[in-house]
C-alpha cells in the first residue's frame, strides 16, 4: 500500500515559494516575556523539540512513520524532519506527490492496518484537500465500527497567520477541527510543549490534529532536564498555568500565549494581576483548569487569532457561563482575529490579528480600568 508514494517528486513550487519568503521576512524572534519553566535544562527551538519528538518516537516504535511533500530529501519546508530519511530511510520517511486527499488517505489506511503515520500538511491551510479523510474517516471510524477499529495517526503543520502569505495561507483551524468529536486537537506554544505534546500525539490510540506555528518554529524556550528524557510526554486535556494571578484570567494557545504573557507583565506595572492559561489541549478542553481560575480571579478574557465567530474563546465563554456565572464580576472580554480574510498588506495584516495592545486593554475593561477613548477607538 505504502510503496503506491514511494516516488520521487518535485516540491509544490507555488507553496515552497511562499512559504519560504515567509520565513526570510520573520528573522527576529517574537517578544515573549516571564515564561515560567523547570529550571536544570537548557535551551531548545520548537523545531529542534518538534525534530527531536518525532526521532525518539521512531527510534521506539518501528510502527511509527512519516509521510508527506519534501519531507524527506529536502527535510521539510521547515527543516522539522531534518536527518530523518538518512537515519530511517524511505520505507519510514516517505516524500509524497502533491495530493493532500491522496496521502492523507493512505495515512488512514495505514492506521487502520495498525501503523501510527504522522502526516505533515506543508500547512494546515491545504488540509482542506483531505479534510474527507480526517473528518469522515479517521474521526468517526471508532464509533461506527463500536470501538474494534483504532485509528492511531497524527496530522501536523503550522496552523494560523505567518507573515504576509495572504489569506489562503494564513488561516486558523483550531476551532475547525475541535468541532469534530473523535478527533483531539493540540496546539503547542513553547518546546517543551512540543516536545511533550508530539509525544503524546504519536503514541494515542486516537486520531490527533497537532496545531503549530511558523512564526514559533524559531524561537529557543527552556526546556526542563525531566522534558529532554526519551520517555517525557504531556497529557493530553491538561492547561498549563504559565503565570499565576489574582485579578483576570487570560486563555490562550499557540503564539497568543506569548502575546498574553508580554501583556501581563505590562498589566502587573499598573497593579493588575493577570493569570495566563496556556490551553495546550483545544479537545479535550481542559474546563476543570478554566474555571478554577475564573473562580479565583472573576474576570476572564479570551484570546484566539482565529475569526471570533463560532471560535474556541466562544467555546469557552460558554463553558464559564454554564458552570461559574455566579463568580463573574465583569462581562467575559474575548480577543479574536478580524472577521474578514487575512490581508496580505503588512499594515492590515497587523490589524487583523490581536496584538498586546488589544490584550492590554481588554483585561483593563474587564477590571473596570478606565480605558482612554483614543487608546480603545
Amino acid at each position: 500500500m505504502l510503496g503506491i508514494i514511494r516516488q520521487k517528486v518535485g516540491c509544490r513550487c507555488f507553496s515552497a515559494s511562499i512559504l519560504g519568503q515567509s520565513l526570510q521576512r520573520i528573522e527576529q524572534p517574537l517578544t515573549v516575556l516571564a515564561r515560567n519553566f523547570s529550571s536544570g535544562g537548557k535551551d531548545m527551538n520548537v523545531r529542534d523539540a518538534l525534530n527531536s519528538a518525532l526521532d525518539e518516537e521512531m527510534s521506539a516504535d518501528p510502527k511509527v512513520l512519516l509521510m508527506g511533500e519534501e519531507v524527506g530529501e529536502y527535510q521539510g519546508a521547515y527543516k522539522i524532519s531534518k536527518g530523518l530519511l538518512e537515519k530511517y530511510g524511505p520505507e519510514r520517511v516517505l516524500d509524497t506527490p502533491i495530493t493532500e486527499a491522496g496521502f492523507a488517505g493512505i495515512g488512514v489506511g495505514a492506521a487502520y492496518y495498525g501503523l501510527r503515520p504522522v502526516v505533515e500538511f506543508m500547512t494546515f491551510n491545504f488540509s482542506m484537500q483531505a479534510i474527507d479523510h480526517i473528518i469522515n474517516s479517521a474521526a468517526k471510524s471508532n464509533y461506527m465500527s463500536a470501538g474494534q477499529i483504532n485509528v492511531p495517526i497524527v496530522f501536523r503543520g503550522p496552523n494560523g497567520a505567518a507573515a504576509g502569505v495572504g489569506a489562503q495561507h494564513s488561516q486558523c483551524y483550531a476551532a475547525w477541527f475541535a468541532s469534530c468529536p473523535g478527533l483531539k486537537v493540540l496546539s503547542p506554544y513553547s518546546s517543551e510543549d512540543a516536545r511533550g505534546l508530539l509525544k503524546a500525539a504519536i503514541r494515542d490510540p486516537d486520531p490527533v490534529v497537532f496545531l503549530e506555528n511558523e512564526l514559533l518554529y524559531g524561537e529557543s524556550f527552556p526546556v526542563s532536564a525531566e522534558a529532554l528524557d526519551s520517555s517525557f510526554c504531556l497529557p493530553i486535556g491538561k492547561a498549563k498555568i504559565e503565570r499565576e494571578g489574582k485579578h483576570v484570567t487570560i486563555t490562550a494557545f499557540s503564539k497568543m500565549v506569548g502575546y498574553a504573557l508580554e501583556a501581563a507583565e505590562i498589566l502587573a506595572k499598573e497593579g493588575i494581576s493577570a493569570e495566563i492559561i496556556n490551553l495546550r489541549s483545544i479537545r479535550p478542553l481542559d474546563r476543570d483548569a478554566i474555571n478554577a481560575s475564573v473562580r479565583k480571579t472573576n474576570r476572564l478574557v479570551t484570546l484566539e487569532e482565529g475569526f471570533p465567530q463560532h471560535g474556541v474563546g466562544a467555546e469557552i465563554c460558554m463553558s464559564v457561563i454554564e458552570e461559574s456565572f455566579e463568580y463573574l464580576d465583569a462581562p467575559v472580554e474575548r480577543i479574536a482575529g478580524a472577521d474578514v480574510p487575512m490581508p496580505y498588506a503588512a499594515n492590515l495584516e497587523r490589524m487583523a490579528v490581536p496584538q498586546v495592545d488589544d490584550i492590554v486593554r481588554a483585561a483593563k475593561r474587564a477590571c473596570y480600568r478606565a480605558v482612554p477613548v483614543a487608546a480603545a477607538a
